[in-house]
């Protein structure tokens, strides 16, 4: 009977080391392994915007539609920049055409400058008894005169050329916004929140559309503070749809260098303004670190802002 006692007790106390040691390897697990069941799908979203300002006359997108890279998204009413390309067509014939009359110009005044010149050096080395002073002065007053000519006209056709190389500068630039008046994909993507219709104004600058760029997913995993010395770039991880599905395998790209403490903000003097209540339950921070994923599986869809499990395993635990 003691014997039984004995065996009854031993036992029980066995369960209850057992039971101790893994409720301790499983709280050590929960609190330290690398894992976080908090996770969000991120993705590059480009505001597509005009680089000119006009009417909206044509959207040839819809809503959640795939586009590929340079496919037009939408179109400004193009008659005003026909318009302008016209002006500047017309604009630079002009100056063509001044620049041409200022060549010749140019070309009759050098001609003229060289005969004078001629001609008074001619007279200087004439005998005095040929011709008068007053002729030889005459003679290298008009040359002086001529040379100044010549060199009004000079500058007259320099000032022509530069303003053919701005009417050719004006001509390419209203060119190009003929061309950029056709608004087109910077990236294979997905149109997102389309609020953009025929009639509406589209200014320069201002972002009208989102494309989210179907090759730059990723993963951001906010891991608790304690767990980070177990994070390593490179280490593997699984990534774990909320919504299910096949794991979707990745590695670790980057940890964030810091996060915004909300406890200790900047005065208005620019001094610490450190709150003065301590809470005795102190929560874990959590710190993102970047998932960089390496293949989706066949005919998963990710959409940025999903909610996912992501496990991490030690660089070449494993790794291909």
């Amino acid at each position: 009977m003691k014997t039984q006692s004995i065996l009854r007790a031993g036992f029980t106390l066995t369960i209850l080391v057992v039971a101790i040691v893994l409720v301790r390897m499983l709280w050590l697990d929960y609190m330290y392994s690398p894992w976080t069941r908090d996770g969000r799908v991120r993705a590059q979203v480009v505001q597509v915007a005009t680089d000119v300002s006009g009417l909206v006359s044509d959207v040839r997108v819809k809503d959640n539609q795939l586009v590929r890279k340079g496919d037009i998204l939408f179109v400004l009413d193009p008659a005003r920049f026909h318009y302008a390309v016209a002006q500047a067509d017309a604009d630079l014939a002009r100056a063509q055409a001044q620049m041409a009359q200022a060549k010749a110009r140019m070309a009759a005044s050098e001609s003229g400058f060289a005969m004078k010149r001629a001609q008074a050096a001619r007279r200087a080395n004439l005998a005095g008894d040929v011709i008068s002073d007053e002729s030889r002065l005459d003679s290298a007053s008009l040359a002086r005169q001529s040379a100044s000519d010549h060199a009004a006209d000079v500058a007259a056709y320099n000032a022509a050329e530069a303003a053919v190389k701005a009417a050719v500068v004006a001509q390419e630039t209203a060119a190009l916004n003929l061309t950029r008046s056709e608004v087109r994909a910077p990236s294979d993507g997905f149109i997102t929140n389309l609020n953009l219709y025929p009639g509406d104004f589209a200014t320069a600058g201002t972002a009208r559309m989102a494309l989210i760029d179907s090759h730059s997913f990723w993963v951001y995993g906010y891991f608790e503070e304690t767990k980070l010395p177990h994070v390593q770039v490179g280490d593997r991880a699984t990534i774990r749809l909320l919504s299910g599905g096949e794991d979707i395998q990745g590695h670790v790209d980057s940890l964030a260098s810091g996060i915004a403490d909300r406890d200790n903000p900047t005065s208005g003097d620019l001094l610490a303004d450190v709150n003065p209540i301590f809470t005795w339950v102190r929560l874990a921070q959590r710190v993102p670190v970047r998932i960089h994923i390496d293949r989706v599986p066949e005919g998963m869809r990710l959409a940025m802002g999903m909610t996912c499990t992501v496990t991490l395993q030690p660089y070449g635990s494993g790794r291909g």
